[in-house]
Parts: structure tokens; C-alpha cells; sequence
């Protein structure tokens, strides 16, 4: 190990103890192979062992690592101390969470957002098994493909501007994850999905900054998302006043 060091200023918070949020600065070695999990590993097991961080993977595959890293939303396993060394490093919790503790935020609000869209295949089990499988050619597998790497990193929910002046509004990776499942030909779920996607709080509270496609990992464009299911809404509600009752997928 070098004796270069580096300084890493995490934003720290014990909500049963502390009044508000403040900094903490850690002065650790500088290893240019180092991610910031390996630095937050290295400051919980060498400096201050009450330091709170999700990880589990670390292969951007489990989305638990998500925090702010100089302002940005990123994944801790996959940023890496030489793209700012010898600089310093602000870590900071997603923002529009409620913090828990130091970086680890409270994910309920948007595990019940992400289960009000059923992100699952709706009615295609229930095909008798005689039947044989659903077969889908490329160009139908194409249509969904992208939406469905979402790893659930609630990153593009920090980055999200709408999400700070509406808590409520549903959100991208929720809406992109509804749509994944709506462009698939085996389901049968569109208008189960409607009311939340279409509904006050869905994608037209989005006012498209777009943000949430540019910090997204998985390069998923829940951007996109939103604008083609408000494509689809507005289709529907034309549908609507000439074929009532069809203006449905």
C-alpha cells in the first residue's frame, strides 16, 4: 500500500441520536484499484466501525450500493477513488429518501410504489401447461428488453427533480419496470397497470428533465418510458370518445 492518502467526507446521521445531519472526514490510504465500497470497507473496519452502508454484490447487479458521490447518484462497487484522487470525495445518502442511518436510506415508499405496478407477467401462468410455452420472436422481445434490466438502484429516483417536489409522484424505474411488463406479449396486465401509470400521480407528473435515463447503470431510459406511455395515454383517451371501451391495449 502506497502512502498516498485521500480524504473521503461522508454525510452521517443516527436520527435517534443525532438532531441533524453532519459531516464526517476520514483520511485513508489511497489505492488506485479501490472502489468507494473497498473505501467505506476500509474506514467501517479500520477508523469508525459504526459506519452504515448497503453493499451485497459488488458487480452493479444487486443495486444495493446506491449513494450520491459528489452530487452524482452512482453505484459505490462500480466508482473508483482515481477518478477523483488526490481530491476529496463527498458520500451522501440517495436523496429523496428518508435516511435510516448515514448512507443507508428507507426503501418502503418505493418497494409499495413498485408493487402497486405488478411488475410480473399477469395471466400467462395460468395457460394450461398442455398448451406448450409462449414463444416471442426477437422484434417482440426487443420491444421490453432494455426496461428490463432495471436492478432497482433507486438512482434514478435521487436524481430525479419531481421527486423532490412530489413524493408521491410514482417515479421512473417504477413506471419503465410497468411498461417492461405492458410491451410484453405474453402479458395481459395493460389495464391493471392504468390507473397507476395513467393515474395523477404517474407519468404526467413527469416534466421530462431526463436526468433519471443519464445516472441509470443498466443504461435503461425510463425517460423513455414515461414519454411512450404518455404516447399510449393520450392514444387511449382518443380511442376512448370513438370506440368506448376500446381504447385499451
Amino acid at each position: 500500500m502506497s502512502n498516498k492518502t485521500i480524504t473521503i467526507e461522508i454525510l452521517r446521521y443516527n436520527p435517534e441520536t443525532d438532531e441533524k445531519p453532519g459531516y464526517g472526514s476520514f483520511e485513508i490510504p489511497y489505492v488506485e484499484a479501490w472502489s468507494m465500497l473497498d473505501a467505506l470497507e476500509y474506514i467501517k473496519d479500520e477508523l469508525d466501525s459504526s459506519l452504515s452502508y448497503r453493499w451485497s454484490c459488488r458487480m452493479a447487479v444487486c443495486g444495493s450500493c446506491g449513494m450520491v458521490i459528489n452530487g452524482t447518484p452512482k453505484l459505490g462497487c462500480e466508482t473508483f477513488l482515481r477518478d477523483f484522487y488526490p481530491n476529496a470525495i463527498k458520500v451522501e445518502p440517495l436523496a429523496n429518501f428518508p435516511i435510516e442511518r448515514d448512507l443507508v436510506v428507507d426503501a418502503e415508499d418505493f418497494i409499495n410504489k413498485l408493487e402497486s405496478v405488478k411488475p410480473y407477467i399477469i395471466n400467462a401462468m395460468e395457460k394450461p401447461v398442455e398448451e406448450g410455452v409462449n414463444k416471442q420472436t426477437p422484434e417482440q422481445l426487443g420491444l421490453y428488453k432494455q426496461f428490463s434490466m432495471c436492478i432497482n438502484c433507486m438512482l434514478c429516483y435521487s436524481a430525479c427533480p419531481q421527486m423532490g417536489l412530489n413524493p408521491l409522484f410514482t417515479g421512473p424505474a417504477v413506471i419503465a419496470l410497468g411498461h417492461r411488463y405492458n410491451l410484453d406479449s405474453r402479458d395481459e396486465g395493460y389495464d391493471q397497470r392504468t390507473e397507476v401509470i395513467q393515474g395523477k400521480n404517474g407519468v404526467w407528473s413527469c416534466t421530462f428533465v431526463g436526468y433519471c435515463s443519464e445516472v441509470c447503470p443498466k443504461n435503461v431510459d425510463p425517460a423513455a418510458a414515461i414519454n411512450q406511455n404518455k404516447l399510449q395515454g393520450s392514444q387511449d383517451w382518443a380511442l376512448s370518445f370513438l370506440m368506448p371501451r376500446k381504447g385499451a391495449k
